[in-house]
This record gives C-alpha cells, sequence and structure tokens, in this order.
C-alpha cells in the first residue's frame, strides 16, 4: 500500500489538472465549437496532452538531476522556496498573465500554449513532493539520475492519463451537452483551487 499511494497521488493529480479549465478542455470545446467539429475537440487533445507532459517531464528532470548532487532536504526547501514565491505570485496577481492563443491555431500551436500554460502555472512543481517520495533511496538524497529518470518518466505518464481521460470526458460532456453559455451559471473559480494546491505543495515539502 505505501508504494502504491504515490502513484494514486500522481493519478488525482492528474485529474485535478485536467479538471482545470486553464489546463485545455475549455480551449478544446471552444476550438470544436468556433469550426463546428467534434472532431476537432478530440484532434486537440492530443497536443494539449503532449505540451502538459512536456512542461512536466522538465520540471521533474531538473528535480531528479539536482536530486542525484543535493542533499534531500536542501532540495526540497529550494523547490518550497519556488512554489510557495509562485503560489503568492498568483494570490497576488492571479493568472492573469494568461497565453493568448487565437482559434486559428494549428496543433503544433496548441501544443505550445499546452506548454506555456502547465510551465506559467507551475503545474509540474505540484508533482514535487510525490517523485521525491518515489525516488527516495536513503536520507541523503534521490537516487543516481540513471535510476531516477526511469521512475519520473513513469510519473510523467500516469499523471498525464489520468489528465487526458478527465479533459477527454469534460470536452466531451460541455461540448455535446452541456454547452460554453451554461458555464455562466455553474463555473469554479479554479484560480483560487490552484494557488491553495501550489501553496499545500509548498508546505508539504517544508515539513516533510
Amino acid at each position: 500500500m505505501t508504494t502504491i499511494w504515490p502513484w494514486l497521488s500522481l493519478a488525482g493529480l492528474g485529474a485535478f489538472h485536467g479538471a482545470n479549465p486553464a489546463m485545455g478542455w475549455l480551449f478544446a470545446v471552444a476550438l470544436g465549437l468556433h469550426r463546428q467539429s467534434a472532431r476537432i475537440v478530440w484532434l486537440s487533445l492530443v497536443p494539449i496532452a503532449i505540451g502538459h507532459a512536456v512542461s512536466i517531464a522538465m520540471v521533474l528532470a531538473v528535480v531528479t538531476v539536482f536530486g542525484a548532487v543535493l542533499d534531500l532536504r536542501n532540495l526540497q526547501l529550494a523547490a518550497a522556496v519556488l512554489i510557495l514565491g509562485l503560489a503568492g505570485y498568483c494570490a497576488v496577481y492571479g493568472h492573469r498573465h494568461r497565453v493568448r492563443v487565437g482559434m486559428q491555431t494549428g496543433m503544433a500551436g496548441l501544443a505550445i500554449w499546452s506548454f506555456l500554460m502547465a510551465t506559467s502555472h507551475g503545474a509540474g512543481l505540484m508533482l514535487v513532493p510525490v517523485v521525491l517520495s518515489l525516488c527516495l533511496t536513503d536520507q541523503s538524497g534521490i537516487a543516481g539520475i540513471g535510476n531516477s529518470l526511469p521512475i519520473s518518466l513513469a510519473a510523467v505518464g500516469v499523471h498525464t492519463g489520468a489528465m487526458l481521460a478527465v479533459i477527454a470526458a469534460i470536452a466531451l460532456i460541455v461540448f455535446a451537452w452541456v454547452g460554453l453559455a451554461a458555464l455562466r451559471t455553474a463555473w469554479i473559480n479554479f484560480d483560487r483551487l490552484w494557488t491553495l494546491a501550489l501553496g499545500a505543495t509548498g508546505i508539504i515539502l517544508l515539513i516533510s
């Protein structure tokens, strides 16, 4: 059970990221409605997932490399400061500086947009505590790069798979039955939830 919980956490975070409209499902639905095509909705999920996965993988690769040469506690503190700083920025300014992509963008542009959105929102940083627990081999630090990278890649796969499943489900429901207009009366402020999640991640790293 102790080994499965980190993977369940990765899947849960993937579901949380997928439910956030800023991570792509809202754009996929809007793009599909603009072009009057359900096929566009489904096609857009691929570059959205790729962009998100690349952003997550880059963050975890940096953590893996630094974790191989730094003391674990110092790495945790550095990551906590970075995450809490980003959470504070989001709390003060919100997510106002969004990446703008028009409805005429292609699949490559959508992948770049997804990558930038995930990176600017600190999506990969939320996975740091879980990946550290998976790669940790002793109290002095995490495993060598050769051992940690496969685990990190598996973490990216589990996280992205869960995110893609949630995005696909929400996009299908909204596109086929709900419509964007109905969301105005049932909107959830994910910016606040996201900021709270970032703050919680930083606190977990500080006290663990």
